[in-house]
């Protein structure tokens, strides 16, 4: 009981180290929402380049993650500890590369090169933020219910700070969005198809100005909360390098450490299951603006109906903390994720209706809620369960954190690709004013259909994961017996 006692974390520390998680998705939502629209209509990048940049800059941010994670395992603890020292150096130039992303260049060659390097460049830091702050659970305590704590703290934080990135980024760019151009078919069909490009020309120029410098003000307020929040981490949590070193470690290479790792069954199950529910929840995600602004038809209240979901899975997530600890994480998983389906289901076969819509919007947050919770509430009891079979074998926590990281962000990769194709063969018209009939009905489906199979699936997968709350409970006890 005494040890138990040194192990709590106060609720200061817990706060300061909830808070960290903030940058990463503020900055994260912010470009997942804004990035394809700005580079095509303020930068006014051509389709193609701007395909490229995307897909480049999420392919090069998954593969930085195991990187990070390698460099990490090799670094030496310092007085500051083994992670933090990558957190506080990587802060400011993650923010400068932050902001360089939303300005426009005044050169009429190499706008493509210098968003994709810049894009790369930021990826690249704000994983070397993320992959030792993820790690950092395992260092803050080794008591499970302690660390279980301490993750739901994070998880409200984050979700909260996806409802910041889109405040923020839609506020302050909403003010001066660009109107939207009429389809060509319509143009053609008018005596006055120059008259109306030129003032759609003049229009978008006289604005544009003002819509860069709105881009980059919210660069900046953002910029401003990364540092904030880096230095309420640095300062108000203490890594400890006792919270996870048995005494029987050995040091072992990386690439020893990482195919132990990978031939960890509890962590590959875990990791097939999220990977289904996570990429549905991506394909939600990604399309949920185009869904209501073209299908449902509620152009001007897209942001809020987002924030109504962004709020609502903020407040539960202390909900699901509790529900987790009372009945158990493998049920929580399934009651939470699982109750998005009649939803999904419902918002796309109902007519439009804006009620529904929010009704929809809240109750998906719930299941958001879950879903952001839960991976990272079960992954140290994963970890411990490895430590548990490899007890001679340490310092591996970056690697399964960087590596499920990795797999999270492929998932974005791919529901990115599959939405932008399927969009594509559909039919659909960059800044158009509606849509055709088939870019509809495939929307419909990347929001609902799609999803729903995918939680399915993935919810399947579920069953094999051999963690229950019996078998947790034995490796805490085998875990205090070993140190």
């Amino acid at each position: 009981r005494l040890q138990e006692s040194r192990e709590r974390l106060s609720v200061c520390s817990k706060l300061c180290y909830a808070v960290g998680g903030a940058p990463y998705q503020i900055t994260g939502c912010a470009l997942g929402f804004f990035l394809q629209i700005y580079l095509l209509d303020v930068a006014q990048l051509d389709p193609f380049s701007a395909s490229i940049i995307l897909f480049v800059g999420r392919a090069w941010d998954a593969i930085t993650d195991p990187m990070v994670g390698f460099f990490i395992s090799k670094t030496s603890w310092t007085r500051f500890g083994r992670l933090m020292p990558w957190i506080i150096f990587s802060t400011p130039f993650a923010v400068i590369s932050y902001f360089l992303i939303w300005f426009v260049p005044d050169i009429s060659r190499g706008q493509v090169m210098w968003y994709l390097v810049f894009y790369c460049i930021f990826q690249t830091l704000v994983t070397c933020f993320h992959v030792p702050y993820s790690a950092l659970t395992m260092f803050i305590s080794r008591e499970q219910s302690e660390r279980d704590s301490a993750t739901a703290y994070r998880m409200t934080v984050e979700v909260l700070g996806t409802v910041l990135g889109t405040a923020i980024q839609g506020q302050i760019v909403g003010k001066v969005v660009t109107p939207c151009i009429e389809s060509p078919l319509f143009i053609g069909k008018t005596n006055s198809s120059v008259a109306m490009e030129e003032l759609n020309t003049t229009h978008d120029t006289g604005s544009l100005t003002d819509t860069r410098n709105a881009y980059m003000i919210a660069a900046g307020v953002i910029g401003g909360l990364y540092i904030l929040c880096a230095v309420i981490l640095s300062v108000g949590v203490r890594e400890k390098r006792e919270s996870s070193e048995l005494q029987s470690d050995e040091p072992v290479s990386f690439f020893q450490g990482l195919k132990l790792v990978m031939n960890h069954g509890a962590y590959i199950k875990l990791i097939a299951g999220f990977l289904f529910t996570s990429l549905a929840f991506m394909l939600l995600e990604g399309n949920f603006a185009l869904f209501c602004t073209y299908t449902l038809g509620f152009r001007n209240e897209f942001q809020n109906i987002l924030l109504a979901i962004m709020l609502s899975a903020t407040l539960t997530i202390p909900l699901w903390q509790w529900f987790l600890t009372r009945f158990g994480k493998k049920t929580a998983v399934y009651i939470g994720i699982s109750s998005a389906i009649p939803f999904l289901i419902m918002v796309a076969v109902l007519d439009s209706n804006l009620i529904v819509t929010y009704i929809v919007a809240v109750a998906a947050g719930i299941s958001v809620a879950a879903a952001f919770l839960l991976p990272w509430s079960m992954l140290p009891d994963v970890i411990d369960d490895f430590k548990l079979q490899h007890p001679e074998s340490h310092g591996h926590e970056a690697i399964f954190f960087s590596f499920y990281v990795f797999f999270t962000k492929f998932t974005s990769g791919v529901s990115l690709g599959i939405s932008t194709l399927s969009l594509d063969f559909a039919g659909y018209q960059t800044r158009g004013c509606s849509q055709p009939s088939e870019v509809n009905f495939t929307l419909k489906m990347l929001v609902s259909a799609v999803p729903v199979g995918l939680i399915l699936l993935g919810l399947l997968l579920f069953k094999l994961y051999p963690i229950d709350e019996e078998k947790r409970r034995k490796n805490k006890k085998a875990l205090q017996d070993l140190r």
